[in-house]
């Protein structure tokens, strides 16, 4: 969904909205958050995503509960949650580190949050015996914490968050502390269960490929305010900033001026005398200065020189699996590093070769400084 068709959203179909917030902390320096404002939809798996430090795990948190706000608004289910406590919130929030209790067996681990609020015995069993079969543990209530496996427990706080039939999932990168294998894994578990589930999930990570796998729409937070919102299609093929560009995906970036406005979509971008024809995204002026992001995929390397194409020298070559990194340096002018994905083709480069490079006009994006 873009961001003009989801801003024509409203009403009940609002989950969270987050507006004007700011967080700052005593002692004074940078604001964590500089107001900063989004609206997550019902039912929505809504990633935020950025480096460390950038805010996005203090967002998450004031959502919850589990740190104040400075000034600003937070409203959960249209309710405004103020200065609420968690446990007052229609959210629940799992974190990196699961904190299981080990002297507790599965069922009692999930149904520790029930028991506190006196929840008859005979509900809690089968809320309990529900929250099990949605993480696939059915067979493992007796079980006891230490011994499961990583993605076992995983599914465990999963369970034991879901169990209290929250609005709002918030997770914190839980699964940061995983193996690559098992963190694939868990990824398409939390995709099984934010659909069977049908809830609100705010997921936090530094992982560009799990926000990109997972989400229906990303935030990129960059110190304390959010650089863009949209889909994952959006986020990498269309970004806004300079810095989303080379955060997400990996991407060459040209700095030069605009020589010249072909039409009110694509300009004309001088780089230290190499022209570069890309889109505009934002109204741009001549000679304005501006960074030509492109994407090091959408390069294509060819021996057979055309018109209107760059010529260049292979200076570095690297096997990657699924593609041949190929960095080189264009005559005259800047480096430009591509992956080439038809393997076989790619072999016949060695270093030294000249070549000759090309993109689409839609491949390169201008971004203002």
């Amino acid at each position: 969904m873009s961001e003009q068709a989801f801003a024509a959203v409203a009403g009940d179909s609002i989950a969270v909205e987050v507006r004007s917030l700011t967080k700052a902390y005593e002692g004074g320096g940078p604001l964590a958050l500089d107001g900063v404002s989004l609206s997550i939809r019902r039912g929505e798996f809504f990633s935020l995503l950025g480096p460390s430090g950038c805010g996005k795990t203090t967002l998450l948190r004031i959502i919850g509960g589990f740190e104040q706000l400075t000034s600003g608004q937070v409203l959960i289910d249209g309710s405004d949650a103020g200065f609420a406590p968690p446990y007052l919130r229609s959210t629940n929030m799992i974190f990196q580190h699961l904190a299981l209790f080990p002297h507790m067996n599965v069922f009692e681990n999930i149904a520790f949050g029930l028991r506190r609020k006196k929840v008859p015995e005979r509900e809690l069993r089968e809320r309990v015996g529900k929250a099990l079969a949605l993480v696939q543990l059915g067979e493992y209530g007796g079980r006891m914490a230490d011994q499961l496996s990583g993605g076992q427990k995983q599914r465990v706080a999963m369970a034991r968050a879901m169990v209290n039939e929250p609005s709002v999932l918030l997770l914190d990168e839980p699964l940061a502390s995983l193996d690559l294998q098992l963190r694939i894994q868990m990824q398409d578990e939390l995709r099984r269960l934010h659909k069977s589930s049908g809830r609100t999930f705010i997921y936090v990570t530094h992982d560009q490929g799990e926000a990109m796998s997972m989400s229906d729409r990303i935030g990129v937070m960059r110190a304390g305010k959010l650089e863009q919102i949209g889909t994952p299609e959006e986020i990498y093929n269309q970004p806004r900033t300079r810095f989303v560009a080379a955060f997400v995906g990996h991407t060459n970036l040209l700095e030069g001026v605009v020589s010249r406005i072909v039409n009110d979509r694509h300009v004309e971008v001088d780089c230290k005398g190499t022209i570069v024809q890309a889109v505009s995204p934002a109204l741009l002026k001549l000679e304005q200065p501006v960074t030509v992001a492109l994407r090091y995929e959408r390069l294509k390397v060819s021996r057979e020189a055309k018109s209107g194409e760059l010529s260049a020298v292979v200076v570095e070559r690297t096997y990657l699996g699924q593609a041949v990194r190929l960095e080189m340096l264009v005559d005259n002018g800047p480096g430009l590093t591509a992956d080439v994905q038809d393997i076989p083709a790619a072999a016949a480069f060695a270093n030294g070769d000249r070549v000759s490079l090309a993109f689409d006009a839609s491949a390169a994006v201008a971004l203002p400084e």
